[in-house]
Formats: structure tokens, C-alpha cells, sequence
């Protein structure tokens, strides 16, 4: 995992999100998820600065498409948004599962 990836974790383990489980690497089809919370179909991908290049934007768009195929929700979030406002981050991503738990 890199630093954000691990800082994110830190703080959404252990059901510190909701109340309710996220994994971490997590299979789906021929992708690896960052992040997955199951009750949600929700992914929570962490992007560094190599998401910015051609090549990478091409596969994260394929990636969201075969996850919103298959009814999963993919939030995306900078390594600087975790580093730089971490409670924001957390917050966001509790309004979105509570919204998807709705559902």
C-alpha cells in the first residue's frame, strides 16, 4: 500500500467507517479494488500523481466502467486529499455509504 493508501486504511478498519466493513485489495473480475465496502458496492480507489498520464487514465476509465457494469460506485480520491484534510475525506465517504445504503 502506498502512505495515503495506508493512512486511509488506518482509519477506515476495524468498521471505523459506518459501522460497517471495508476491505483492502480486494479481487473483483480482473481488477484489484483499493479499497471495497461490500454493503455499499462502493470502491474507493487512491490515485497518485500516476493516474495523471495518458496510459493510466485509459485503465482507471476501463476499470470504472466494468465496476459501474457490475453496480459498484467508484470514488476516486487524491493521495493530496488524504494527506492534506483526511477528516474531509472520512466525511465524504460516510455521506456516500449512508446514501448507497439507502438504495
Amino acid at each position: 500500500m502506498t502512505g495515503a493508501e495506508k493512512l486511509l486504511w488506518k482509519r477506515v478498519r476495524n468498521k471505523q467507517l459506518c459501522g460497517i466493513k471495508v476491505r483492502r485489495q480486494y479481487g473483483f473480475g480482473p481488477y484489484v479494488l483499493d479499497f471495497y465496502v461490500p454493503n455499499a458496492f462502493l470502491a474507493i480507489e487512491v490515485d497518485g500523481k500516476i493516474h495523471l498520464s495518458t496510459k493510466q487514465m485509459e485503465k482507471d476509465l476501463n476499470k470504472d466502467a466494468f465496476l459501474k457494469d457490475n453496480s459498484i460506485e467508484v470514488i476516486r480520491i487524491k493521495n493530496e486529499d488524504i494527506f492534506d484534510n483526511i477528516e474531509y475525506v472520512l466525511s465524504k465517504l460516510e455521506t456516500v455509504v449512508n446514501e448507497r445504503l439507502k438504495k
